[in-house]
């Protein structure tokens, strides 16, 4: 685990070359679940469709989680990289092992206890019930090893080095399509099919990550078994930072849950439909979210260094590129949107509502594109719960109650729903930027 120094050479050239094997990780990890979907779609029935989609938005909700509270560690060792505080940046990694073993184990014992319940809490139709439940309790049963990957991720991208996690997601997507055709196509095992060859391809990810870990040792720093013992300052600033954008990330996908029930009270079509375009949706969200892990590991490492100036450069340089894809992906999507959401299924009535939704839903990518980019560098100065409250605050004022109303008033088009979703974006914009001068004019006081 090699070190790269960030705090030098262009800032584009920076963005550019840590986004990019981002960027590819994250779409191969998003491979998983349209692999899964993709698949399903040609072996299995509707009520199959609707099970995986389900159940993959589930499991999208914990990952992101999880991916929100290992931000911490990116910042923290990105900090200490910077600071070429060699000793700090073992004491990170060594209590976020610690740490994620713990909430590994936790969050398995408790997702199986609760299969049925969050069933049952989304209103999952009757049709995709049992499916589901099948589908869930696979994947929570392999909790440890999309926790074990993430945190295997946070440490290679706070350290600069975002290609290696890039290469190990490789492998598990490989694998998982390999297995989709053999479990689903070949076996014929439907949803299970897809849970398993989800779960075992993370597996294999995580073993081939330590293999090479260890194979390697280039780390540049010697991390003791003291530094697993948990320690307060360690933790606090793994939990302050991480915590936060955890519980963010996972108010946003409840969020979206909420939307799910909305869908599935609709129908099984409109249900199947939802859960397609949040697929598509996802691919679309690459380039915001690799802003948002290039901003966050840039900045960290070069507040570390002292130089805030390159920080705030490559905030609004990330901004840029955030914007132009965004405003590209809704043209081509209000173009393209039947034949996006032909690609997963062959039912003219889903295609048809699916298409609806995305032509509205599409235009978040622009203004999520934007409070992205914000919320990495508010992580990246340590103010996390900036980006945690903008999110809730456009939750519960904007997106949910919009979309209720967009369903209630507008039955027979899933279009004025997909509008709400952008609608609390611009309001997250628009706190995104308040906070932003309100800090830097934080920032010119303490410096007169």
């Amino acid at each position: 685990m090699a070190t790269k120094d960030l705090t030098q050479g262009g800032i584009w050239r920076n963005i550019i070359d840590f986004s990019l094997p981002y960027l590819l990780s994250y779409f191969l990890q998003i491979l998983y679940g349209l692999a899964d979907l993709y698949v399903i779609g040609q072996y299995g029935d509707v009520s199959s469709t609707t099970a995986v989609s389900i159940g993959g938005q589930v499991m999208h909700m914990i990952t992101v989680i999880i991916v929100g509270l290992a931000m911490g560690t990116t910042v923290v060792v990105g900090r200490s990289v910077g600071a070429a505080d060699q000793r700090s940046t073992s004491r990170a990694i060594g209590n976020t092992v610690t740490l994620f073993m713990i909430v590994s184990l936790l969050m398995t014992v408790g997702l199986l206890f609760s299969v049925g319940g969050i069933v049952r809490l989304i209103s999952t139709p009757t049709e995709a019930v049992a499916g589901t439940v099948s589908y869930l309790t696979i994947c929570f049963a392999g909790i440890p090893f999309i926790v074990a990957y993430n945190i295997i991720a946070s440490i290679f991208r706070g350290m600069g080095d975002s290609k290696s996690p890039m290469y190990f997601i490789a492998i598990a997507c490989v694998v998982n399509i390999l297995l989709d055709y053999l479990f689903i196509g070949f076996c014929r095992l439907d949803a299970v099919g897809a849970a398993l060859a989800t779960t075992l391809a993370q597996t294999i990810s995580v073993i081939v990550s330590l293999v090479v870990i260890r194979v390697r040792r280039q780390s540049g720093f010697a991390m003791r078994r003291t530094d697993l013992k948990p320690q307060r300052q360690a933790m606090s600033q793994l939990l302050k930072i991480g915590v936060p954008i955890a519980l963010q990330d996972g108010f946003i996908q409840i969020t979206f849950i909420v939307i799910t029930i909305i869908a599935n009270e609709r129908g099984l079509v409109d249900a199947a439909a939802v859960g397609i375009v949040e697929k598509i949706i996802g691919i679309l969200f690459l380039i915001p979210s690799a802003m948002l892990s290039a901003v966050s590991a840039i900045s960290a490492q070069n507040i570390g260094a002292g130089k805030p100036q390159r920080a705030r450069a490559t905030l609004w340089r990330a901004v840029s590129i955030a914007t132009v894809f965004g405003l590209a992906s809704a043209a081509a999507m209000q173009i393209m949107s039947k034949e996006a959401v032909g690609l997963f299924t062959a039912d003219a009535q889903v295609i048809f509502s699916g298409s609806q939704y995305l032509r509205g839903y599409v235009l978040d990518c622009v203004f999520a594109g934007i409070h992205f980019c914000f919320s990495g560098y508010f992580c990246a100065c340590g103010l996390s719960i900036i980006s945690f409250l903008h999110n809730v605050v456009s939750s519960i004022l904007v997106r949910i109650p919009v979309t209720w109303l967009a369903s209630t008033n507008y039955p027979d088009t899933l279009l004025p729903m997909g509008l709400a979703t952008t609608l609390g974006s611009l309001a997250s914009v628009g706190i995104c930027v308040a906070a932003y001068v309100w800090l830097q004019r934080r920032e010119r006081l303490h410096a007169s």
